[in-house]
Order: C-alpha cells, then sequence, then structure tokens
C-alpha cells in the first residue's frame, strides 16, 4: 500500500487576511487533509476555518502533539500515514518544527519512508532577518533565552561576543508578556554601539520592524508588551 504524505502548514502568525500569507495552492493541500497533527486543537480548527469557511470541521481527526507530548506516542500519529491517508502538522503560529513543536513526528515520518512536504507560508524569524538589515549569510537562532537574570545576563554577553567576533546575526525570542523585561536586559548588558532589530507583530496591521543600536532603544520605549516579537542582534 503507498503511504500517505505528511505535510507541514504554516499557521497565521497573527490577525491578518488569509489571501495574504497563504497560498492558494495551501488552501487546495489542506482541503483535501482529513488527520491533522496538532499544537493545540481549538487555534487549529479556527485556522482551518478561516483558509477554508466550507470544510467540515466535525470530519476532521485530531492529534493532539505539543511540548507536553511524549515522543514516544509519535508513532501511532503515524498509522493513518501508513495506511495511506494523508496528515498535516499544524503549529500554534507561523511554521511548524521552527521554534514549535512537531519535528519528532517529522524525523519519525523520516525513519519510516513517509514523504514529508513543507508548505510555503509566514516565519517570523525569516521574515525579521530579511526586515532587519543584518547579515543574512551568518545567523543563528537561539530560541528563548533563559528567565533568571544571571543566566540571562550571561547568555546575552556570549551572543553580543559572536556577532563580533563571527560577523553573526543573533536572533532570539521570548514570552510576549516578557518582552519588556528582555528589552530592559539587553540595553543595561548589550553595549551600545551593538544594533538591535525589534520585530513586532510580523504580517499583521500592527506590524512595526525597527532597527536602532541599543543606545537609542534605551529612550525609544517601543510597545511591545504582550506583542508577538523577534529580537536580533548584530554590529
Amino acid at each position: 500500500m503507498k503511504k500517505g504524505t505528511l505535510y507541514l502548514i504554516p499557521s497565521f502568525l497573527g490577525e491578518c487576511p488569509a489571501a495574504g500569507v497563504f497560498p492558494s495552492v495551501n488552501k487546495e493541500i489542506v482541503s483535501r487533509i482529513r488527520y491533522f497533527i496538532v499544537e493545540e486543537i481549538r487555534t487549529a480548527r479556527r485556522f482551518l476555518k478561516k483558509i477554508s469557511p466550507e470544510i467540515d470541521i466535525d470530519t476532521l481527526t485530531f492529534a493532539l502533539y505539543n511540548e507536553h507530548s511524549n515522543s514516544s506516542d509519535v508513532s501511532s500519529f503515524l498509522d493513518p500515514l501508513q495506511n495511506g491517508e494523508d496528515a498535516g502538522i499544524i503549529s500554534e503560529a507561523g511554521t511548524p518544527c521552527v521554534a514549535d513543536p512537531g519535528s519528532w513526528v517529522v524525523r519519525m515520518a523520516h525513519e519510516t519512508g513517509i514523504r514529508v512536504v513543507p508548505l510555503v507560508g509566514p516565519s517570523s524569524i525569516l521574515l525579521a532577518l530579511m526586515a532587519s538589515g543584518f547579515n543574512g549569510q551568518n545567523f543563528v537562532f537561539h530560541g528563548y533565552l533563559p528567565i533568571e537574570k544571571a543566566p540571562r545576563t550571561k547568555k546575552l554577553h556570549e551572543i553580543e561576543q559572536d556577532l563580533y567576533k563571527k560577523d553573526q546575526t543573533q536572533i532570539f525570542m521570548e514570552a510576549p508578556y516578557r518582552n519588556l523585561q528582555l528589552l530592559q536586559a539587553i540595553t543595561e548588558t548589550c553595549q551600545e554601539s551593538t544594533l538591535l532589530c525589534l520585530a513586532t507583530s510580523v504580517t499583521t496591521s500592527e506590524e512595526k520592524i525597527m532597527t536602532l543600536p541599543v543606545r537609542k532603544w534605551k529612550k525609544a520605549k517601543p510597545d511591545i508588551h504582550k506583542k508577538p516579537t523577534v529580537f536580533l542582534l548584530y554590529r
């Protein structure tokens, strides 16, 4: 029996018109899938209904896979694909498997001979890098920095050293409600001449992407509280 295909489906980064970030070919593919592996079921249902209002949500099957899931459960998620059914992975926001769960599912799919197809869609990390004016040929994404002050300060020192020594753009994120604390830590820790780009609410009507030296961010006081933001540092 021919195995199904696992599609990696980017979702919205925030409130925006579907046509602006979701290609029509994606809609065609998603509309015929009946089985989804998702980070959060309610969000996934809302996302699917927005891109395809005619879809009958109650006929779909959802498997929940997030940071609390056990990797040993992954194999059972792929049973429908072993039987020839296509499936899609949908994260809470943005691109699956990049700063989001899903990589174990994809890895198991490769190991069991299931075709994996990534679909085009919004990635806040890459969009922020594109708009930052920073080095796009040598960059590193750190995910989330430590929450505690001392480890976070140490990490920021390491990050800043790397951007100067390696000519390397440094990218990281924070839970939106802790954005201001992270910004404060950056302005207190990093050199005043170091460049900081803040990419906030990317792809939405509130999108704001700005690059300034750290010394100017001390006075700028941007409105990023509880707004999804990507932080980028460079020289």
